[in-house]
């Protein structure tokens, strides 16, 4: 792997064990980085030992680091063992997230702290322990939604609860530039996962199938999974994508544009 585009690095992937986070696990993995697997309980530890023995399997090193992200010190305990494990972190990617659809008069008070601990106060840390601990010229990306961009009902708390994710970024862009740090967020379509059938009913799953401009170039009209880790990787690499700084790419198919 000499000549593979993220040898010699060390990632940290929040929520690295299954869905994008464990397609983006292995990918960059597979392209020569050493990998942090992040999990956050024990229901997904079985994921996180399987995304952590094929990077292994294939090659590369790997440790799984569970904790609870909604936590600051847990988000310090996990850099602090990326660095134990591989001696330093060069890239940070947060992948976590979580998703209530509900009509506005319908969402409770733990349904808001709930979801703005997850999508808002991780995300916070996320990127604050990383420009502490970041080697310089490295990269943090962190997944989000196009529905920011959205006009629709029963998604408040949702998007509301990435949206200030895009403030962190540009702030943090500014803050940690001048050590050639590239902060960047990701937002997503709707996607080929199971994060996204288990908010939708059959009627709105075939409209967001048919949604975006390019939804019948695809194999199920959605957002491909390997499409957004292929972007992903993209803006934590040397190779053009460092470049990019401070700002929110929706990555979409034409569901969704500002």
């Amino acid at each position: 792997m000499a000549d593979a585009r993220f040898s010699g690095k060390v990632a940290i992937i929040g929520g690295g064990a299954k869905n994008l986070g464990g397609i983006i696990s292995r990918q960059i993995a597979s392209e020569g980085a050493k990998v942090v697997v992040h999990y956050n309980s024990a229901s997904t530890k079985a994921d996180a030992d399987k995304t952590v023995a094929d990077i292994k399997a294939a090659g590369s090193e790997a440790v799984a680091v569970q904790g609870d992200l909604t936590k600051p010190a847990n988000v310090t305990a996990l850099f602090d063992a990326a660095i134990k494990a591989f001696g330093g972190v060069d890239i940070a990617i947060n992948t976590t997230g979580m998703v209530i659809k509900k009509p506005i008069v319908e969402v409770t008070e733990k349904d808001y702290d709930t979801i703005f601990a997850v999508n808002s106060k991780a995300a916070f840390f996320f990127i604050q322990e990383a420009g502490k601990r970041l080697r310089d010229k490295g990269k943090i990306c962190t997944i989000v939604s196009s529905l920011l961009a959205a006009y629709t009902d029963s998604y408040a708390i949702y998007p509301g609860s990435k949206a200030p994710v895009e403030h962190y970024t540009r702030a943090a862009s500014k803050e940690f530039g001048p050590r050639g740090i590239s902060v960047t967020a990701v937002g997503p379509g709707p996607m080929e996962t199971p994060f996204f059938y288990g908010q939708e009913n059959d009627a709105s799953a075939k409209y967001n199938q048919t949604a975006a401009a390019l939804s019948k170039f695809t194999r199920t009209g959605l957002t491909e999974p390997r499409d957004i880790s292929e972007l992903v990787l993209f803006l934590v690499s040397d190779r053009g994508g460092w470049w990019i700084t401070g700002q929110t790419i929706f990555a979409n198919g034409g569901y969704t544009t500002r």
